[in-house]
């Protein structure tokens, strides 16, 4: 027989193993309601209703962690759609640089060679 130590062991594992190929939101809910339910088993076995525990546990947690999940994979949007923003701001600026000096060659060619 599986003791429930041995069982919430195995479950952190296979959520850490397959963690890493969802979204934070995903792997926000997953650890939420483990975390849940292994707080919600403890407070019910406390009281008595263990299972209640765990159900009532699972859920909060699952909901909590998928909401702060959630606003990370925003912010990593975010910080991704900034990034590509300033690439092309740099790219722009190199452009025009290099717009600006063949001005200025264009210039003392024209300085050197016409006459006005």
């Amino acid at each position: 027989m599986i003791k429930p130590l041995q069982l919430g062991a195995l479950v952190v594992f296979l959520l850490a193993c397959s963690a890493c190929s969802m979204n934070k939101a995903t792997q926000g809910a997953l650890a939420g309601s483990t975390l849940g339910a292994g707080l919600g088993a403890i407070v019910g076995d406390q009281t008595g209703h263990a299972g209640p525990g765990i159900a009532v546990g699972a859920a909060a947690g699952a909901i909590s962690g998928a909401l702060l999940g959630n606003a990370m994979d925003n912010q990593d949007q975010d910080a991704e759609a900034l990034e590509e923003q300033q690439i092309r701001q740099q790219q722009e600026i190199e452009r025009q640089r290099r717009e600006i000096e063949d001005l200025k060659r264009q210039q003392r060619y024209d300085d050197t060679f016409r006459r006005y």
